[in-house]
Order: structure tokens, then sequence, then C-alpha cells
């Protein structure tokens, strides 16, 4: 596995193309295809993904909970497992998926997008990408995703956060690993988990000047933290809320969307991934343990937006860490905008532990089976991979993180 050393910190800040549209230019993270590798581990992790594949739905209990697998799989996987331990981690998150069940209907090219949202046809919109896979694209799983992912005037990439950002993070890990099977669940998670939340990135519109500005994302969602006009909206935190809150209160939480500046994209990029840390970590005070099942999927989503960056067309690449910056905003309200400490890190703290300490407690401590703890260690990393980490600050984060956590709380 590679130092981190060998990762040198992004410094291109924005690129423009002939029609001087922004983007973000960033490098992309190394590919692992383990469709072709020959070696047993990579091979273990191959037989794996498509053994969840093939037995489990991505949706289960009731249609609400998500397959994550392929997340705590592909995350042990970069993060070194052995074969030993890939296979402990599929057989404890297998118990809890269900087999699956038949749509009530197949889907076809001229009313595949009839259905977008609704999770009961969970299988027939894998089994129509799967189609697709094999009888248009020659199995390259690429040409799938460029097809329906971006096509018409209300391209699904621009819904990738519904299902709390669930689509969007399996999309990362099919492409980081390569995987076929994978890219087919995302694109299957994106169907389903379809939602409202797709109009304000379609709709140029909902985009204004922004009443307030800025380009530190930190700093606006501690205003929102101390924002009088969502006190008491709601009585318990949640994902449930997210709806309500649009409903009620859209004009505000679109005020903080259109107040993030992006005017330096690259540079103001790298700030959400640091705000996105914050969120999880700089939320807990030390010693209570309490680490928000929700929160996390602010940074969990942040690391496949960074994942998936350098493989989307250009003109994407903004309006995708948009449909972040909305979602990130609508998570922290309905969790009850949670007080965020911005000196949490003390890179002293650290006390000579480096990145194979913390790497150790997420495949060889006691949550090494929890998805959510080890895609949280993983994300942090490859947060201080991609911008570098001179002052242990990243380190620091994943350190306190991986000793001090004891199980998610879900309030």
């Amino acid at each position: 596995m590679a130092s981190i050393l060998s990762y040198v910190p992004v410094v291109n800040r924005f690129v423009s193309t002939a029609n001087q549209t922004r983007t973000i230019d960033i490098p992309p993270v190394e590919v692992h295809n383990v469709e072709t590798a020959p070696e047993k581990r990579p091979r273990t992790l191959k037989h794996l993904l498509r053994a969840n594949h093939v037995n489990h739905a991505i949706l289960y209990h009731d249609l609400e909970f998500h397959n994550h697998l392929p997340h705590i799989l592909g995350s042990a996987y970069l993060l070194g497992a052995n074969v030993q331990q890939l296979h402990k981690i599929y057989d404890v998150e297998a118990q809890e998926l269900e087999p699956w069940r038949s749509s009530p209907a197949e889907i076809v090219e001229d009313d595949w997008r009839d259905f977008l949202g609704d999770r009961m046809y969970q299988r027939a919109y894998v089994d129509f990408f799967e189609d697709a896979l094999a009888l248009k694209h020659n199995y390259q799983w690429k040409g799938v995703v460029e097809e329906y992912l971006y096509s018409g005037k209300e391209p699904l990439v621009n819904s990738l956060v519904g299902g709390l950002g669930h689509p969007l993070i399996h999309l990362a890990y099919a492409y980081e690993i390569d995987n076929r099977e994978v890219a087919m669940e995302a694109l299957g998670m994106a169907a389903t988990q379809y939602d409202f939340l797709h109009k304000y990135i379609d709709d140029s519109s909902y985009t204004k000047p922004p009443s307030l500005k800025s380009s530190q994302p930190l700093d606006l969602l501690l205003k929102l933290a101390d924002d009088k006009r969502f006190d008491g909206l709601f009585k318990e935190a949640g994902p449930e809320n997210i709806e309500p809150l649009f409903q009620k209160h859209e004009d505000i939480v679109l005020e903080y969307w259109n107040a993030w500046a992006l005017d330096d994209p690259v540079k103001d990029f790298e700030l959400s991934q640091e705000a996105a840390v914050a969120t999880l970590v700089a939320t807990v005070p030390p010693g209570t343990h309490s680490y928000n099942f929700f929160t996390c999927h602010i940074l969990t989503t942040s690391h496949a937006v960074r994942i998936l960056l350098p493989f989307i067309p250009a003109e994407f690449r903004i309006s995708l860490v948009r449909q972040w910056w909305l979602f990130t905003i609508a998570v922290y309200i309905t969790c009850l905008r949670p007080k965020i400490d911005p000196d949490y890190i003390k890179p002293g703290d650290v006390a000579g532990k480096q990145w194979n300490y913390v790497e150790d407690k997420a495949l060889n401590g006691a949550y090494a089976t929890d998805a959510h703890y080890v895609k949280v260690i993983r994300a942090i990393k490859e947060a201080a991979r991609t911008w570098g980490d001179v002052h242990e600050r990243y380190l620091a984060a994943a350190v306190r993180f991986a000793d001090d956590f004891g199980g998610w709380t879900f309030s």
C-alpha cells in the first residue's frame, strides 16, 4: 500500500473549458481492477461482491435500509484487509440483508423514467441496466453509466444524494474498484432513491445571488447552528425531517445553499472536505462517544464526491459538489444543528500514532465489521492523501474518531 507521503497535495485551483464553464480538476485516485487481478485477495473481493449482487437486494427492511456490503468490503480492501478479514465482513453483514424480490413489472427503454423513485422496482431497474450492459454496451459498464446518468433534461446524476446519499457512495466504489456489478447496483439505487432534491440542480432558477456569501462551508455551518429561525423546528432528529424542512423553510435552506461562493472551486472543495470531517468528529464532546449516524453521511458522501469528480464529465462537477452541499445543509438542520467546535483538533493529541495505527483499528478493532466506522476512517485518510496533511489535522481527527468511537447515535 502506498505511503501517504507519496501523494502530493493538489495545487490546481480550477480549469475553464472553451465555453468558460468552471469545473473542478483534481487527480483521480488509484483504480483497483479486481476483475482481472490474478492474486487471491482481489479475487476474493470480486467473488464476494458478485455473491452479494446475486443473493442480496440493494434495499431491505421494508425497503428502508441500503445494502452496504460493497462499501465496507471496498473500504476494508483498500485499507489492506486480507482474505480472512474480507470473508468475515461478508458473513457478518450478509446476516442482515434480504434476498431479491420480484418487481411489479419489468422496465423497458420506453418507460425507464416512469418509475423513478419507486423502491418496489429495485429488481426491475437492476435488470434493466444489466440488460443494457449486455445488449448495448458489450459489458463495458461505464458506457451504461454515461448513457443513463447524464442523459435528458433532468439527468439522473442530479439526484445522487437521494436515500441519504447511498447512490453517490455506491457509484464511487464502482469506479474505485472498477466493478460492473457495483455499478449496476449504483444505477439501481439512483433510480429507486430519486426524490425531489433533484429539482434544485435541474432548475437554474433556484440558484440566486446570495444574501450572505462565504468560501468557507464550516463558517456557514457555524452560522447555521446559531440561526434562531430554526430553533424548535423539529422535536427529534432524523432524515424523515428533510422533506418537511423544504416544504416549510425552503427559502432559508436555499439562502445557505447559495451562500457558498465556490469562486475558487478546488480550494473551496478542499474546505468542504475539512468541514465534512468536522461535522462528524467536532460535534462530539471528548469522551461521550456519541457519533451521529446521519452526520456520518455528510462525510462519506463528501468522500464519494472526491472519488467521482475526476471520472465524471467536467460540466457536472460543480453541480455535483453543490448537490452535496444542499444535502449537507439538509442533514445538518434535521440533525438539530449539533454544535461544531472549530478548535476540536490539536495535532499534539496524535501522540506518535500514525496511519497504520488507524488502519489497524479499522481492520482489527472492535468495530471492524461496522460499515460506517470503516468508511469514515477511509474517508478521512483519503482526504489527507488528496490535500496533504502537513500539520496532521486529518490524522488527528482519524485517531480521535478511531479511539473514541463507541457506536452510533440516531438522535
